[in-house]
């Protein structure tokens, strides 16, 4: 998902007290050149065309471009419910409406910063290209946002979910060696889909991902999740694939690459398997393998790493989750509490 890093000094628009140059690229000479046609366009065709500059121009990942997509979709749906048909006529006032109604519509404070972002691209972009004749989302301040603490796992709650017994089946024995795999490396689930076997080295136990931006890392994983996948390599994979050119490492019953959504499910379905009374995702996972790192004397930095932050400031939120977890622990077992 994108976030407020999209709006940094390699954005061609204007921010803060800054304009920032815009190059005239094959790109925009060819924008421009349709200028007067493209302004009678409708609100939809104008995403289309802020949408391929993400892709072309900016060179943003196929998911971030999804979720810009997925939000400005329901602020155009906004203006339409309003009889707005222009961007024109759109108002500071407006805006924040949109923002009441999606509060109303149950939408969390961070969520709502979320689409405030994909706003403020998309008018800076339409400002430069001529679309819009004042860009009133610059006078929109972000809400304050929460930094809530991330859910984690306890190591006896880890041992239950990840127990032989809940693993049946070569489905299963797939299964096994990703919710490992996840729980052993903190990788994003995008990360893990898109793993190819010449990714994997079982001897070193070690792997290479490509992370946000496209930035590789190496990252080392455990005994219990290397023995699982080795499993998962030499009985189960094979029966799976069905194009001998198929390199991905993990693979759904039809011998196709897993989904994001596929493997969100079989986590779920395995937690409530275990009995777990919590709600139990690709990244809480990650999440717990933070938290018990540092709890178990692991550097910051390195733990930054191995997670892919680009700022130590997200892994930093860990150390909070490490301090609350041994406070609740204290109060759970001291006997004079």
């Amino acid at each position: 998902m994108y976030s407020r890093e999209h709006l940094d000094p390699n954005c061609p628009f204007k921010f803060g007290h800054r304009v920032l140059n815009v190059k005239k690229s094959a790109w925009h000479l060819f924008l421009h050149k349709f200028i007067g046609k493209m302004n009678k366009k409708k609100l939809e065709e104008i995403l289309e065309y802020f949408l391929d500059y993400l892709l072309v121009e900016r060179g943003l990942a196929k998911n971030t471009i999804i979720a810009y997509r997925y939000d400005l979709i329901k602020y155009i749906n906004f203006l339409k419910e309003n009889k707005i048909r222009s961007f024109n006529h759109t108002s500071k006032e407006l805006i924040n409406n949109y923002f009441a109604y999606l509060k109303r519509d149950g939408l969390e404070i961070n969520s709502i910063s979320r689409n405030l972002v994909a706003i403020k691209v998309f008018y800076r972009f339409m400002l430069v290209e001529s679309f819009i004749k004042e860009d009133i989302s610059s006078l929109i301040e972000f809400p304050r946002v929460s930094k809530r603490l991330p859910q984690i796992l306890s190591l006896r709650e880890i041992n239950i979910l990840l127990a032989d017994s809940n693993f049946q089946g070569d489905l299963g024995q797939r299964d096994k060696a990703i919710l490992e795999l996840l729980y052993a490396t903190g990788m994003r689930v995008s990360e893990l889909i898109n793993l190819r076997i010449n990714d994997i080295n079982v001897e070193n136990q070690m792997l290479r991902c490509l992370g946000k931006g496209s930035k590789e890392r190496i990252i080392p994983f455990g005994k219990e999740a290397n023995q699982s996948l080795i499993l998962y390599l030499r009985k189960v994979r094979g029966k799976l694939v069905k194009d001998p050119k198929e390199a991905t490492l993990f693979l759904n019953n039809r011998g196709k690459k897993l989904s994001r959504q596929g493997v969100f499910y079989l986590i779920k379905q395995y937690a409530k398997k275990a009995g777990l009374n919590k709600k139990v995702t690709p990244h809480t996972l990650r999440h717990t393998l933070a938290t018990h790192l540092l709890e178990n004397g692991a550097d910051l930095r390195s733990v930054q790493e191995m997670l892919g932050h680009s700022d130590i400031s997200t892994t930093q939120i860990y150390t909070h989750v490490s301090r609350k977890w041994i406070k609740e622990e204290y109060y759970r077992a001291f006997p004079r509490t």
